[in-house]
């Protein structure tokens, strides 16, 4: 299973959605493969600082798609190379979207959704897969159900009751190079990305 992890803005934290998914798998013993299409190579230096911490299991990390892998396929686009990012999409059995709660992050997957569509004419079109990520934690917060209204409108995706929340935790996990259930296991952040994770490949 090939999953592109993708969207037209920056910030969305594709990155960071990409290394804990492809870890909670390693730690199910799935096996996994990271692809770092990013020309920032953030996948494959938070990869490298979980190898030298000695963080257990390890991931491969390549810096393309490679022709034949065992088991599932994360793959990290960067827009920079649009390029990349087409040829991702037409090999991938789903794209998964991470979007924030503001209205241009809405603009951006509308866009996106286009561009899948081109990449992929005269082929199957991946299934769509959308998600909150750096939801609004404020009990307040009306953003977080507005935006997802919003994407439950668009056609050609499935929007995902689950939600990643703006959480320290993901931040400090990535620098170290762990998942957020490896370095706070009982904590918010580890029970919504457990949550997704089952979502997705349960």
């Amino acid at each position: 299973m090939k999953t592109v992890v993708g969207n037209l803005k920056g910030g969305t934290g594709k990155s960071t959605v990409a290394f804990n998914l492809a870890l909670w798998l390693a730690n199910m013993a799935r096996p996994v493969v990271l692809c770092d299409l990013d020309p920032q190579n953030t996948l494959r230096d938070a990869v490298d600082v979980r190898v030298e911490e000695g963080h257990m299991p390890t991931v491969s990390v390549f810096g393309s798609i490679p022709k034949q892998a065992d088991g599932d396929v994360i793959i990290d686009v960067g827009l920079s190379n649009m390029e990349a990012v087409r040829v991702a999409l037409g090999r991938a059995d789903r794209v998964l979207i991470p979007v924030t709660p503001s209205q241009a992050d809405v603009w951006a997957t509308q866009q996106f959704l286009d561009i899948i569509d081109d990449s992929t004419k005269g082929g199957k079109r991946p299934d769509v897969i959308t998600f909150l990520n750096r939801a609004d934690t404020h009990p307040a917060a009306t953003e977080n159900a507005e935006t997802q209204g919003v994407l439950q409108e668009i056609p050609g995706m499935t929007v995902l009751d689950n939600k990643l929340s703006q959480r320290m935790a993901f931040r400090r996990s990535f620098s170290e190079g762990m998942g957020v259930f490896e370095l706070e296991p009982r904590g918010k952040a580890a029970i919504e990305l457990n949550a997704l994770a089952e979502a997705l490949f349960a």
